[in-house]
């Protein structure tokens, strides 16, 4: 019985990769300086690792920005655009991913999307008729033979060529199949260098498997495979599936001629069943994701050992794992200063689920696992139940019917209310929430959390933010304004500190993308709302102008899918709970005079389950009730608006429209606005403001840009449907950045009315 990880948390314990690679964006570090940040944070988990007694340790699991990004530049899948630039091979880099803008060009950066389930966001590639896959990159060889100078034989990691075709974005008339070839024999190549290395286990990560596959999606991993398969160069290769089980492929699976094969058997509904019914193959090592990647909570021994037990009726060569990358958790509970033992001892971070497969595979082999100290403890912990339950709102949710996720009068009707109202011009002009949270922003909330500044003289200061940001607003000439949120920290972790039966860690941070991080609260207990959220703020921010001020809050299924849940309820009840603290806010924004209340499903789709037969009744009969309910109680007049982000959302798209929003914004800028079609052929309802700039890339859109991006748009869009905005909430973007993308906004927007009118 031997361990493993998928990968492990690169961002560092304390977030030092995002911070030195921003300084490296500012030119307040060099290269050099950057690269040995990212050597220290390497060594530094790799020692972690070691020292867990982990059998199989993952390199090349490490990436400055993302690695299906790393995997692109590896095969030389990289757009002329960017190598063009004449830019050195990190910026060049960066500027796939970030966007550029400079003495050297100006392009905008590839795609990003949710990856697979998760809110990590990958990097598209995008490959066109020209494009030549082919072995170009070392950092595979380089990252193992890091590793190997540090006395550890690593399993180098790399994104499976399958995966990597059908994530690809391809250009022109050529498809995935058209470089099945190519990618078989840059694979073959990259197994020939590792085996010349060293290496003796090489991972392929295949999550694509776990998707709904056609015969021609099966033909297809089948003809890579077999070539890749057919000349190993004596190394052992690892085809590595997560994020839900192989039940559309697993024969073919089995079939070919990988010596290990990994399995998901947290989110993995039928892997158990897939190997009852058809076994597993002879000789071949079954890597088995027993501890949950994805959250925080401690492993359930008993339960992972029966899972074990079964598992060994069929095989006895397991490899003991954890159900995906430990990327999506945070690195260690040894900084969490705050958190009391009682607290800390339910949760697991990567380095804590380093120690449970150790005491898992520790148990396995005792004789009498139950009467081992590890055991005995980790049953005590899932004994009873650690919850002080809120029955109020248990009965509240039990007792929801059809009427209470229908608003009246119908959307039509309300449509002729609100212009009536509001009176806003043709293409009106809003942001989606957050306004830059400067350095200034940052130190006045860490002084008042440290007590140097009172809660007095930090209201104050926040008073006197959101007083110039209308002040701004209104000069730069936005039609609809907002507060600018400066008084959160994050759009979930806010709201969740007004919420009783939530939890919030000092250190739990996990990375959202490039230099993103959040820091997921976690939902200890039922959930009810504390105390008013934000209508102060919005109601003095209302104070300030004539024009409409949106209320922002977070909607219920984003709450639920950017926090770590509970395990002992199911999310349905969970999303109904958030649904009606979020409710009450609503209705209170209303009763305070706040006119446009925007509550934002960044997150709607990032839950969806991975296969089509699981999506209704597994996740949107109740999700789209949820956010439903938080509007279905408020008046015609009041118009509210909703916003998605990075995601695909052309097959769900009738769901979204039965949201029942009066107004939705859409990622759309960074995917060229080809959601635009998806909208027009279904006929969609909802007023829409498909995103028309980048806000996660640094660069300053022209107004001609974003005419362009409108009149694009109106070739499928009815004028009076069409709002103008940027993709997504400016908190994370300089001032500098942020007012002349909008003035340019705001000015290609006129131009747009003034000939449309």
């Amino acid at each position: 019985m031997k361990t493993t990880i998928i990968g492990y948390p690169r961002i560092g314990d304390l977030r030092e990769l995002k911070f030195a690679s921003e300084k490296y964006f500012r030119k307040e570090i060099t290269a050099d300086e950057l690269e040995r940040t990212a050597k220290e944070i390497r060594q530094h988990d790799l020692a972690i690792q070691k020292s867990s007694g982990l059998d199989y340790i993952p390199s090349n699991d490490f990436s400055y920005y993302d690695g299906v990004l790393d995997t692109a530049f590896l095969l030389g899948a990289v757009p002329e655009r960017y190598t063009s630039l004449g830019l050195s091979e990190l910026d060049t880099y960066f500027a796939a991913a970030r966007g550029y803008q400079g003495d050297k060009g100006d392009v905008r950066a590839l795609a990003m999307k949710k990856w697979f389930n998760t809110n990590y966001h990958y990097i598209v590639p995008e490959i066109d008729d020209e494009t030549e896959i082919k072995l170009n990159g070392s950092k595979p060889f380089d990252l193992f033979s890091e590793a190997l100078e540090s006395g550890v034989k690593t399993k180098p990691v790399i994104i499976g060529a399958y995966t990597f075709l059908k994530l690809a974005r391809y250009k022109g008339s050529k498809k995935a199949e058209d470089f099945a070839e190519q990618a078989a024999k840059a694979y073959t190549e990259l197994l020939e260098k590792l085996a010349a290395l060293g290496a003796e286990w090489v991972q392929l990560d295949e999550p694509s498997l776990v998707t709904d596959m056609t015969a021609e999606d099966i033909s297809l991993f089948k003809s890579i495979y077999e070539k890749i398969l057919a000349d190993k160069h004596g190394v052992k290769v690892l085809v590595q599936t997560y994020f839900g089980d192989v039940r559309d492929c697993y024969s073919e699976l089995c079939a070919l001629d990988f010596d290990g094969i990994g399995l998901d058997f947290v989110e993995g509904k039928e892997s158990l069943n897939l190997i009852s019914k058809y076994g597993f193959p002879t000789g071949t090592v079954l890597f088995a994701g027993v501890v949950n990647g994805k959250n925080i909570w401690r492993n359930n021994y008993a339960g992972t050992l029966d899972i074990i037990a079964k598992l060994r009726g069929f095989t006895d060569d397991i490899v003991l794992g954890t159900s995906c990358s430990l990327l999506h958790v945070p690195c260690t509970l040894d900084n969490e200063s705050k958190l009391s033992a009682d607290i800390k001892k339910h949760f697991a971070y990567a380095a804590e689920k380093l120690t449970e497969l150790a005491e898992l595979k520790k148990l396995v082999l005792a004789e009498k696992p139950e009467e081992t100290a590890e055991f005995v403890r980790n049953a005590a912990l899932h004994s009873g139940s650690r919850i002080e339950g809120n029955e109020a709102v248990r009965q509240k949710v039990a007792s929801l019917g059809e009427k209470d996720f229908t608003r009246l009068p119908e959307f039509a009707e309300r449509e002729k209310i609100q212009k009536e109202r509001f009176k806003l011009p043709l293409f009106p002009t809003t942001t989606i929430g957050s306004f830059p949270q400067t350095k200034e922003v940052k130190a006045n909330r860490a002084a008042r959390r440290k007590g140097e500044i009172t809660q007095a003289e930090y209201e104050q200061f926040i008073e006197k933010k959101i007083a110039e940001c209308v002040s701004l607003q209104e000069e730069i000439g936005l039609d609809v304004l907002v507060h600018g949120e400066y008084e959160r920290n994050d759009m979930v972790e806010y709201f969740g500190e007004c919420l009783d039966g939530y939890i919030f860690t000092e250190k739990a941070w996990v990375q959202s993308y490039g230099t993103r991080c959040v820091k997921p609260p976690v939902i200890w207990g039922d959930i009810s709302r504390a105390r008013p959220m934000t209508v102060r703020w919005s109601k003095y921010a209302q104070s300030l102008t004539n024009k409409p001020m949106k209320g922002m809050l977070t909607g219920p299924v984003t709450i639920l899918n950017w926090s770590f849940p509970r395990e002992d309820i199911t999310l349905k009840e969970s999303a109904f709970q958030i649904a009606h603290a979020i409710r009450e806010e609503v209705l209170d924004l209303e009763a305070n005079g706040i006119s446009i209340i925007q509550v934002d499903e960044a997150a709607l789709r990032e839950k969806l389950p991975l296969r089509r037969a699981d999506w209704h009744k597994d996740y949107l009969d109740w999700a789209i009730p949820a956010f439903r309910y938080v509007h279905s109680g408020v008046k015609p007049q009041t118009q509210i608006h909703t916003h998605m982000c990075y995601s695909e959302f052309a097959d769900i798209i009738k769901d979204i429209d039965d949201m029942d929003a009066d107004v939705i914004t859409f990622e759309a800028s960074r995917s060229d606005l080809t959601i635009l079609d998806v909208l027009k052929e279904n006929s969609f309802r909802t007023e829409v403001g498909p995103g028309v700039y980048d806000i996660h890339s640094p660069r300053v859109p022209s107004k001609d840009e974003i005419k362009t991006a409108v009149n694009k748009m109106l070739g499928r869009i009815s004028a009076d449907k069409l709002w103008i905005n940027p993709d997504c909430g400016l908190k994370t973007r300089g001032t500098e950045e942020t007012v002349p993308s909008l003035e340019n906004l705001v000015a290609a927007a006129k131009e747009v009315r003034n000939e449309n009118s």
